[in-house]
Parts: C-alpha cells; structure tokens; sequence
C-alpha cells in the first residue's frame, strides 16, 4: 500500500502532521479560485513544487475540481465545454505523474452531514447523518438523467484517460440514499457501482474509490466488495462507521462497526496496492474544527492506527 493523506492545496498542520507521521505521498485537492487554471500547466506545477519541496508527492487529485464537476453531474448547459477542461487534465497529470482522478456523482447535493457534533469516545465530536433531520434544498435531478449524464461524460473521457494512462477513481453516494428532496442518488450500492465501471464502459482505467465505510452503510459484505473490484480499487478512503443509511456517524478508526484490521488482510489477498489513506476522522479535545472530519489532530491517531495495521498485515507503506 501506498502511505498518503488528503491534502488542502494551502500549507496547514495537516500537512506538518503528516509528514511527521512518516506519510510522503498526497492526495490532492487543487486550488479553487480565479487564479488557478485548470488547463494551464504551469500553474499546476506550482502546487506540484509546493507540494514536493515540503516532502510530499502528489499521487492523486480528489475531488475531480467542483468548477467542472458540478456542470457534468447536472449535465447543464456548460457540461461540454467543462469535459474538454476535464481531457486537457490528463496530459498535464501524466507530465507530473500524477495518475488518479477521485471523482463523485452526487449532483447538486455532494457529501452530507447533518450534524458535526455527535459525542464519540471521551468527548470527541464526529459527524453525524440522520435523514428526520435532512431540510431539503434546491436542485431537481432523476435517477435516469443521473444515468444518463454519468454515460455522456464516460463515454467522452475514457478514450482521452486511456490515452495518459489517467484513472479515474469513482467514489459512492455519501449518503448512500435513493434521494435527498428531490434530488435523486445512483451510486449507493454494489450492484449499481458495478454497473458503473463495468457495465457502461469497462476499460483499466475505470474504477472506484473504495470508501469501505459507504460500503457498509450500504448494507454491502466488504469481503465481497474487496474481491469483486479488486483489480478496479485505485485508491482507498480508510475509514470507519456505525449505522445505515438513514442514519449513521463516523467513529474513531478502532470504535466503529467495521473490522479494520481483517479488512486489511482482505486487501492483501486480493492484492490490492494502491494509495490508501484515512478519512472522516474526529475532533479532538481542545480543536476548533475548520472542516468537519478534516481537522488536524485527528488525522494523528488515525494516521498512526492504519500505519500499525499495515505493519501487522505485511502491507508496509511504501
């Protein structure tokens, strides 16, 4: 397994800690401002060279940049024109050596929490989904143009991610819900994933983020995950949990409802080797939260709990 964490494109703790931690591989978020061009190499490798003389290598982008990816879920009038910004990534990755895309397709309503303060172990606080307290907001979409949207964008990408030996890593609905309002959901479980990167289009460059805690929310066997897409695991979201999907919260890594250590070994027997690193983890004693399950001191235990199960496992981070 590759050893990484997410990283915001501005220098924060997270970024101390990890390299402090022994983890020298990133998964990336890119800038989000005016400033930043996504087609425009050279402003690329200037996160890259940020990255790199900190000690980190970059390995993986995630999330697919919102700016585009927002117009190619709802399919709207500026989807096109946002796919070619999408293309011209590619080559641009591929000269930095980047080769992972994180990318989602939950339209107009993306990753959801509708609490940030459940009480976990000792007073820590986590985040939390409980449908009775969902407030349904803008934004129409079916499960059919979600389809149909998700079809349009593939067929148009894989040739091109083919081309720079680009894979693009889908993640599952977070929630993992049929619908939010009126806001339909497709990727929310094995069956319709499987139909996503098998079905549609089945090409080496097109597979998933197993986020194994969405997995289990979804009611999935995780073993049964594991083997199914093992060849098509690009990057892991280590991750625990406890619930189902109308109402669940993250965990500490070692309180939750999955065990994480035999999850390893799985990983191992299917041979999977790919980036890994943890998520949604909690806020601590003391932590004022900047970002619900991405704060600092978290990421410590968490950071520490994966590289000891690596360790127990022989999936030593490289």
């Amino acid at each position: 397994m590759i050893l990484a964490d997410y990283f915001r494109s501005k220098r924060d703790a997270t970024w101390d800690f990890a390299l402090q931690c022994g983890v020298t591989h990133g998964v990336i978020r890119l800038p989000e401002d005016n400033d930043f061009d996504l087609t425009n190499a050279s402003h690329w490798k200037t996160v890259y060279k940020n990255f790199t003389d900190f000690g980190i290598t970059p390995v993986v982008i995630e999330p697919m940049p919102n700016s585009v990816h927002d117009h190619i879920k709802a399919g709207d009038p500026m989807r096109d024109e946002s796919i070619e910004k999408v293309i011209k990534m590619f080559s641009i990755m591929r000269s930095l050596g980047i080769d992972t895309i994180c990318f989602n397709w939950m339209a107009h309503i993306g990753w959801l929490r509708t609490s940030s303060d459940y009480p976990e172990r000792g007073g820590a606080r986590v985040t939390e989904f409980n449908m009775s307290d969902f407030t349904p907001a803008d934004g129409k979409i079916t499960a059919q143009e979600l389809w149909n949207n998700y079809e349009y964008f593939i067929r148009a990408v894989i040739p091109e991610a083919e081309k720079y030996g680009i894979k693009l890593a889908l993640h599952p609905d977070d929630p993992p819900v049929p619908r939010l309002g009126d806001v339909e959901r497709i990727m929310i479980s094995k069956a319709n994933i499987e139909r996503a990167v098998y079905d549609i289009v089945d090409s080496e460059c097109l597979g998933i983020t197993m986020c194994q805690a969405n997995y289990f929310i979804m009611g999935e066997d995780l073993k049964d995950v594991i083997e199914k897409f093992a060849k098509k695991i690009f990057l892991i979201h280590f991750r625990n949990t406890t619930g189902e999907p109308n109402h669940f919260r993250e965990t500490f890594h070692d309180n939750g409802d999955i065990d994480m250590a035999r999850l390893m070994q799985v990983y191992q027997k299917n041979g999977v080797d790919v980036p890994i690193r943890v998520d949604h983890v909690p806020t601590m004693a003391g932590e004022k939260s900047t970002q619900a399950g991405y704060d600092a001191l978290g990421r410590l235990f968490a950071i520490g709990y994966l590289k000891g199960i690596l360790d127990a496992t022989k999936g030593r981070s490289k």
